[in-house]
């Protein structure tokens, strides 16, 4: 008979039919700020706009370097000509924790802005999302925004509402890699366990970019290189995300060229065509991941910067030829779970940006695999050229050291925010073989089956 939890054994229960969950696919969206300000020497007119809205007092987020150069008084006067107050934060150090965001706060309190801009690279803008966040709804605490989604638009916490307090979160990058004047996200470090989170929330889009390219001019080789492989690393990634979409892959097939024309110049002969290209190619790959998100190498790279502190463009160039082999398979050990993801097609995926690129062109008949060891080969002489390390090892980082930290650092790797959308869903032990290929700059293969 029927209780209150069953209805009993019944002859519809005796058919073979099987009730199947029907496959819908997400509802997509292409968000990003809404003025998008891009030329050398621009920012004159993108700050009479700002005037023109009836904003007043501009609170500016930046670190020393920036403060040193002299670079911040050029905003700043630029700013006070027409009448607007300026405060200057310059105490964000590199991979931003929660103390310098609060410490931002604290003094936001003081002097009570209507707009914050952030300048700088990707350091001083990802505080000066949280800062604006924390201004705006003290009750809010940092750990909250820390919460894992599987869908940035069904946060289990809730980003509250923002645009009370700050009118306008202005972004002006001084460095060509992050994208972070394009993007949703933040990159904080939590203070105590001295892990680094990505947040991500629509509602911490900027309100304005403005690519001046006459800030990169001057930008030290060295980071010219380590940010401009950084914007590879994120078209690449955007490219064959699961949530990428033919809005995201064109923005990213467009990035990925400008990086391979223009990096070597810009690195090698501060050309200044090619730094203003590369500044946009940052922004325009920015524009792309933004909305297909990223991937496991940038998941992987987050940890390494953590705890050996490697530059998060250089942690990302000698993982990402690993990243592209281990992912283009057409049997990965799990596959991924949104609706998008129909089958494995990283490989199809990466031969179409080898294709872009003219890669093979001279070869009838080329398999996906050829043409995905072609860009490979292509990012390897890339690297080559602007000097990057073949190595982790050869970066220096002591074999004893990062051997006790690899699976620790492959654990937290697969919590990362980013490896959701990863195209190869990963097994943590397969973190960890990618991790030892890195150090000892072995790129190979992983497929189903393998030894790893």
């Amino acid at each position: 008979g029927m209780n209150a939890s069953a209805e009993g054994l019944q002859v519809k229960h005796l058919l073979n039919y099987k009730q199947v969950a029907e496959r819908r696919d997400h509802m997509l969206w292409f968000k990003v700020p809404p003025t998008i300000y891009f030329n050398r020497g621009i920012l004159a007119e993108a700050i009479d706009d700002l005037s023109s809205a009836g904003l007043k007092r501009a609170f500016v987020v930046t670190d020393s370097a920036m403060k040193d150069l002299g670079y911040v008084n050029i905003l700043t006067q630029a700013l006070e000509r027409r009448g607007i107050d300026c405060e200057v934060f310059s105490e964000v150090l590199p991979d931003p924790d929660d103390t310098t965001v609060m410490a931002g706060v604290k003094r936001m309190e003081t002097f009570k802005p209507d707009m914050v801009i952030a300048f700088g690279g990707g350091s001083p803008m990802d505080a000066s999302k949280i800062m604006r966040v924390m201004y705006e709804h003290p009750e809010t605490t940092i750990p909250e925004l820390y919460t894992r989604f599987m869908d940035i638009r069904k946060r289990v916490v809730q980003f509250p509402n923002l645009g009370e307090k700050i009118k306008r979160l202005i972004m002006i990058p001084t460095t060509s890699g992050t994208g972070a004047e394009m993007t949703p996200f933040a990159v904080i470090t939590d203070s105590k366990t001295h892990v680094k989170y990505p947040i991500a929330s629509y509602r911490l889009t900027p309100d304005m970019a403005i690519l001046d390219g006459d800030f990169v001019l001057t930008m030290p080789k060295g980071l010219a290189a380590f940010t401009g492989y950084d914007s590879l690393t994120h078209a690449v990634e955007a490219y064959v995300s699961m949530l990428s979409t033919d809005y995201t892959q064109g923005l990213a097939l467009r990035a990925i060229r400008l990086v391979f024309d223009n990096l070597d110049a810009s690195v090698n002969k501060s050309d200044a065509k090619a730094r203003e290209n590369m500044h946009n190619a940052a922004s325009i790959a920015g524009l792309a991941f933004a909305n297909a998100f990223l991937g496991i190498c940038h998941s992987m790279a987050h940890q390494l910067g953590a705890k050996f502190h490697i530059p998060h463009g250089l942690a990302n160039a000698m993982l990402l030829s690993q990243v592209v082999l281990y992912n283009a398979t057409d049997a990965p050990t799990k596959q991924g779970t949104f609706p998008q993801y129909s089958h494995p097609k990283a490989k199809q995926q990466y031969a179409e940006i080898a294709d872009s690129l003219g890669l093979l062109k001279e070869k009838q008949g080329a398999t996906l695999d050829e043409k995905v060891d072609a860009l490979v080969a292509k990012m390897e002489e890339l690297k080559a050229a602007i000097r990057v390390p073949k190595s982790i090892q050869a970066y220096g980082v002591k074999e004893e050291d990062y051997l006790a930290a690899v699976d620790e650092m492959a654990l937290h790797a697969f919590d990362d925010q980013c490896t959701g959308a990863n195209p190869r869903y990963p097994m943590v032990r397969e973190l960890k073989a990618l991790y030892l290929d890195a150090y000892y700059g072995r790129i190979r293969r992983h497929e189903l089956g393998d030894d790893l």
